[in-house]
C-alpha cells in the first residue's frame, strides 16, 4: 500500500470510522493523513491476514518524488518548487525504489506488515500500530464494498 509521511497528518485517534466519507466534515490535510493512515493500518491487517501463507503486504513511503503532483499550486508555488525541487526532491526511480524492493526483494519478506522507507522499517505515528484498529477499519471497508 501506497503510504507517506502524511499519515501523522491523520485525526487524533487516527481514523474517523463514523466520518471516512468525510461528510461530517472534510480539512484536506487531515483527510489525506487519515488515508495514509489508513493504507498504513491496511497494510498491517492483511499482513495479519497472510500469516501462514507466502504472501505479504506492506505500507510504503516513496518521499517526495519529482512528480507534477504539484501542477495546481499555482503559478507562483510552481516556479518556487521547480527552482529548487531539484535540491531535494527524488526521481521517480528514487521513488520507486522503495515500491520495487518491497515486491521483489528476498530482503524485504522479515519486514512484512511494516512501513517502509528508503527500503527499510520507518517508524509510524504510534495509532498505526493498532491492531484493534486496523481490523475494525477492515470490517467498515467490507462493509462499504458490500453495500456498493
Amino acid at each position: 500500500m501506497l503510504s507517506s509521511e502524511g499519515h501523522r497528518r491523520a485525526p487524533v485517534g487516527a481514523i474517523e470510522l463514523d466520518n471516512l466519507s468525510g461528510d461530517e466534515g472534510y480539512q484536506p490535510l487531515v483527510a489525506y493523513g487519515q488515508s495514509k493512515m489508513a493504507n498504513l493500518l491496511f497494510a498491517k491487517e492483511l499482513q495479519r491476514r497472510f500469516a501462514g501463507t507466502k504472501k505479504t503486504a506492506y505500507a510504503v513511503h516513496p518521499g517526495v518524488v519529482d512528480t507534477n503532483l504539484a501542477r495546481n499550486l499555482g503559478p507562483v508555488l510552481s516556479r518556487v518548487l521547480a527552482a529548487i525541487g531539484p535540491l531535494f526532491l527524488k526521481s521517480v526511480g528514487e521513488g520507486a525504489a522503495t515500491e520495487v524492493f518491497a515486491a521483489v526483494s528476498p530482503k524485504a519478506v522479515p519486514l512484512a506488515g511494516n512501513y517502509l522507507a528508503d527500503s527499510n522499517v520507518k517508524k509510524p505515528r504510534a495509532d498505526a500500530e493498532d491492531a484493534a484498529l486496523a481490523t475494525r477499519l477492515w470490517a467498515e471497508s467490507e462493509k462499504i464494498v458490500q453495500a456498493l
